[in-house]
């Protein structure tokens, strides 16, 4: 047969392709994955975008125009079709509103950092237990020292 191929050329190929995947699994498999570090629940939450604060109104009143309707997703299509209908003048409310939110959060995000920076991990810390590390290496090259001078005599 010229020019057919053999079935032991279609099986090296298919072994060739399943060792390049087991390949990529145990490649997976040893990286370590990094754990999430936790969230602080003290700290502020972001604000609401304009379209957010739009549709938190918006919500209502399509629920009290659709009581019988339970879906999520008509709720949003149809808020994202109002949104995008609207001009700029109707949009104005939310976009101050929105505003409004965003410059209470950065006063807020910005005492929380400050607040973290300040906590029991605070540079003043940090600098008395180097300080004292410090002494403590300090008394043990004294300690060594005058060994030292009783062997030299």
């Amino acid at each position: 047969m010229k020019g057919g191929k053999s079935k032991a050329d279609t099986s090296k190929k298919a072994d060739s392709r399943l060792s390049t995947k087991r390949k990529g699994v145990e490649k997976a498999t040893k990286t370590a994955k990094k754990a999430k570090a936790g969230k602080d629940p003290n700290k502020p939450k972001r604000p609401p975008s304009a379209f957010f604060v739009f549709m938190e109104e918006f919500r209502k009143q399509f629920k009290e125009k659709n009581p019988n309707n339970k879906l999520v997703s008509v709720v949003g299509k149809a808020g994202g079709d109002k949104w995008k209908s609207l001009s700029e003048a109707e949009k104005a409310p939310y976009v101050a509103k929105a505003n409004k939110l965003k410059s209470e959060y950065t006063k807020n995000i910005a005492a929380y950092n400050n607040k973290m920076s300040e906590g029991p991990h605070s540079r003043a810390d940090e600098e008395e237990e180097s300080d004292k590390s410090k002494s403590e290496v300090n008394d043990e090259d004294e300690e060594g020292s005058e060994e030292e001078e009783e062997e030299d005599e």
